[in-house]
């Protein structure tokens, strides 16, 4: 008599034998007894896992790693949450327990991973069932080609299965990504936000990860290059998201001898873009030959301040009487677009109030137009009138973009500072070929591949939040294709929109091709 063969209405438990190939095994004795509880409890269990690996994998990752706290308000953790499996809930691990003890639910997937975590065992455990699927939407982004029996879920096999060993390794976690805070240590928000840049450029990362500067050898007392180094050591070799005190940093920047910058050594809110040119100054002193380029020449310093930021423009005067030209050459660190002027004539032109202003706009107005001015011409040997113009003869590595909102006005008895809230509209992918020098003199063929060379992908981004002297200092990162903000020691998730939002003071862009 032969046995009728059941189907997927028919329930049928689950029967657990010795872990030998292509028999069925449990992660462990608590997700036997729940998946032993009968065909409809696993059908909905492995549809549930399902359903939450496509909210890992195929969703933004705020969205898993957002919990809800006790008063219903919304939290986006950097660690891993946990999404329940029994039920539709994402907690913390701090609220992973009382969830767990208040619903009797002890099964969990970790948002990051989508791993399976038992809270009994207090630890990730390895199904094969439910790691066939993990498996199978890490590397394809679906859970099947065809559809499989039931049997061949439970195997061994996947052990040996290259898309397991790759989905299964990591190179670092997430809390050794450089994904910490830095403490603010009274009004020195300004130089955490320039310290998250440079911790978050990968040039500058990987100099000093590779022993770039030599702390062990180094002789400077309070060197600020050892002081960055110990640094980036402590944000990517250490797994801690706790937040980091700049203690010799500080150190190093207070006891500074620098003239130009002395009157940043107090305990009032500075400028961050002064403080980013004494950061690179010093740096490049540190890891240089300690002789800045003269300006015009053509000397450049081989040292990783230069090799990251510095670029060289060209300002060309052309005499309107016999057409000679004259070129000067100077290095420069970073560009200061002005914004005050070209407001109030675009307002002029458009009638608009508040008109829109774009990066574009602004680097026009410095790197495309000419002037008009006198000039000595040594061919007419006379005065004449030329025409000026600016153009970016060498491209850096990493650009940096000044917003001038800070505007310093003479009044009648001294100089009163006041700052310019309007709007910049800046883009994710920049393309500097207009700005430069080659443009002018480019054939069609050479086009495509000049663009390819010029464009830029957004770093970071520095914002300055509230008023001249009461303002605070944020800024936005990017790791790898996700975004971060920085609040002194709070480190959020970011999105694009609010990245693209933000009221930009500086900003950075990393060429896309170093070749």
């Amino acid at each position: 008599m032969s046995t009728r063969p059941t189907t997927p209405a028919s329930p049928k438990n689950a029967k657990v034998k010795s872990p030998v190939p292509g028999i069925p095994m449990f992660g462990c004795e608590h997700v036997q007894l729940l998946l032993s509880q009968g065909q409809e409890v696993m059908n909905s269990s492995i549809a549930h896992y399902k359903m939450i690996l496509r909210g890992i994998f195929d969703s933004t990752p705020i969205v898993p790693q957002t919990s809800t706290n006790q008063d219903g308000r919304p939290i986006t953790s950097l660690t891993s949450n946990y999404l329940c499996l029994q039920c539709p809930t994402t907690v913390t691990e701090d609220d992973r327990l009382r969830h767990g003890t208040k619903k009797s639910h002890r099964f969990y997937v970790d948002s990051r991973s989508g791993s399976l975590y038992c809270q009994i065992c207090d630890d990730l455990v390895w199904d094969p069932t439910l790691e066939e699927l993990r498996v199978r939407k890490i590397g394809t982004g679906s859970f099947s080609g065809r559809k499989r029996k039931h049997d061949e879920l439970f195997t061994d096999s996947i052990k040996d299965d290259p898309r397991y060993i790759s989905s299964n390794t990591t190179t670092a976690s997430c809390r050794a990504n450089g994904l910490r805070g830095i403490y603010n240590a009274g009004a020195t928000c300004y130089q955490n936000v320039v310290l998250q840049s440079f911790l978050h450029n990968p040039l500058l990362r990987n100099f000093y990860l590779s022993d770039g500067h030599q702390s062990n050898d180094c002789t400077v007392s309070h060197c600020l290059s050892c002081a960055m180094d110990d640094m980036f050591q402590d944000f990517y070799a250490l797994e801690n998201t706790n937040g980091y005190t700049a203690a010799n940093i500080l150190s190093g920047f207070w006891i500074s001898e620098k003239k130009a910058f002395e009157n940043l050594v107090t305990t009032k809110e500075q400028d961050a873009h002064e403080f980013f040119q004494f950061l690179a100054e010093e740096l490049h002193e540190r890891n240089g030959d300690g002789k800045r380029p003269e300006s015009g020449s053509e000397h450049s310093c081989n040292c990783i301040i230069h090799q990251t930021f510095y670029g060289k423009m060209q300002t060309t005067t052309s005499c309107q009487n016999c057409k000679g030209t004259t070129n000067t050459v100077q290095s420069f660190l970073d560009l200061s677009l002005g914004l005050d002027t070209l407001m109030q004539r675009k307002a002029k032109k458009t009638g608009q109030k508040a008109p829109v202003l774009t990066l574009n706009d602004c680097l026009d107005e410095e790197y495309v137009k000419f002037d008009k001015c006198e000039y000595r011409c040594h061919s007419c040997s006379s005065t004449q009138q030329a025409k000026r113009y600016t153009s970016i003869k060498r491209l850096p590595n990493v650009l940096s973009v000044q917003l001038k909102r800070f505007e310093y006005k003479q009044g009648r008895h001294d100089r009163a500072a006041s700052k310019i809230d309007h709007a910049v509209q800046f883009p994710l992918q920049l393309n500097m070929l207009p700005y430069t020098n080659r443009v002018r003199n480019r054939d069609n063929r050479e086009s495509l591949e000049l663009e390819r060379s010029c464009m830029y992908d957004l770093l970071s981004v520095i914002v300055h939040v509230g008023e001249i002297e009461t303002g605070h200092y944020v800024s936005y990162c990017r790791v790898g294709d996700q975004w971060f903000k920085f609040n002194d020691h709070k480190v959020e998730l970011a999105t694009i929109s609010e990245v693209l939002g933000a009221q930009a003071y500086l900003l950075f862009y990393i060429i896309r091709s170093l070749a």
